[in-house]
């Protein structure tokens, strides 16, 4: 939905004022975010590695210990305690197979943004310009970041 919304016609994004901006298609926004905030993705590779650690610590015995597993006895592998909302399933097997939804589901999304790149690298051009949705208004030579 990120990779839609900013374009145009659309053309909002949550975290940018990118209106005055021409930053074509949106392969080319992560350059944007580079610009504004230099440092963004060493604090989010930090967190996403705290968030991490801390899975570890829920889930995974200490090294070294006398159970000869590796799992925690009551953890269930994504069952970290997290849910605000109150949408886990009671039992074991519905939390399993919720657990295999959102994963097929996160793959099919991986594969269609792995086509949207695909199709902006191949040609330049925004995904709604290829589909014909919106005039190509797109200069190249205005990006910060030049590829040859």
């Amino acid at each position: 939905v990120g990779f839609l919304i900013t374009e145009e016609p659309i053309a909002f994004h949550p975290l940018f004022n990118t209106a005055s901006l021409d930053i074509g298609p949106a392969i080319r926004h992560l350059d944007e975010v580079r610009i504004t905030a230099p440092f963004f993705f060493e604090i989010l590779a930090l967190v996403i590695g705290g968030a991490e650690f801390t899975r570890a610590l829920t889930g995974w015995e200490s090294p070294g210990g006398d159970t000869g597993r590796a799992l925690k006895e009551d953890y269930f592998p994504g069952d970290i305690g997290f849910d605000p909302f109150g949408l886990k399933p009671e039992s074991a097997e519905e939390f399993a197979e919720m657990s295999t939804k959102e994963l097929q589901n996160g793959r099919l999304a991986m594969i269609a943004v792995a086509g949207i790149f695909a199709q902006e690298l191949v040609n330049g051009k925004e995904i709604f310009v290829n589909l014909g949705l919106t005039p190509d208004t797109f200069d190249p030579s205005s990006l910060p970041v030049q590829f040859p």
